[in-house]
């Protein structure tokens, strides 16, 4: 068997697609090869992971311990290993009570939010309302001078006569 049997990329009677490189070499080119392989098969069903705020990141701290284990007694030194178990309690209440804070902040700027919304909601509500009886107004004048003159409420306008 001689190399022209065997058909290669480099010869230009060769169907086989070319050899695709391993690895990206830039962000760019990963996200072209990515693209590409999504539109190769457009009838393939695209699965997206769920969206993430920055609340859904953070797992929710566990409740606080019905029974504290290690308590100390009043008459007890602290031992060399007391150090890091008041650390770390002390690390967990500290978090508890930030998360606590947190929860209330955002509490508070939702309910001012919905008190900015209600508020805008009232004003629109009351510009509408005050436009709409000017307008009744308008109609209701505009009708008394109409009636008064004699033309009925009709304005001026092209007249088309039919000469034929």
């Amino acid at each position: 068997m001689s190399s022209t049997d065997k058909p290669t990329k480099t010869d230009p009677q060769s169907t086989r697609p070319l050899k695709k490189s391993r690895r990206a070499l830039s962000p760019t080119s990963a996200q072209a090869s990515q693209l590409q392989a999504l539109f190769s098969n457009p009838t393939q069903e695209i699965r997206l992971p769920p969206p993430q705020s920055s609340s859904s990141t953070r797992k929710p701290l566990p409740p606080p311990p019905e029974i504290v284990t290690n308590v100390q007694g009043s008459s007890a030194g602290a031992g060399s290993g007391e150090f890091h178990v008041y650390k770390a309690a002390r690390r967990r209440e500290y978090e508890r009570l930030r998360q606590m804070d947190e929860d209330l902040a955002k509490e508070k700027e939702v309910e001012d939010f919905e008190a900015r919304r209600r508020e805008r909601e009232r004003e629109d509500a009351e510009r509408t309302r005050k436009n709409r009886e000017k307008r009744e107004r308008k109609r209701k004048n505009k009708g008394k001078a109409g009636s008064g003159s004699g033309g009925g409420t009709e304005g001026p306008g092209l007249v088309i006569h039919d000469d034929d």
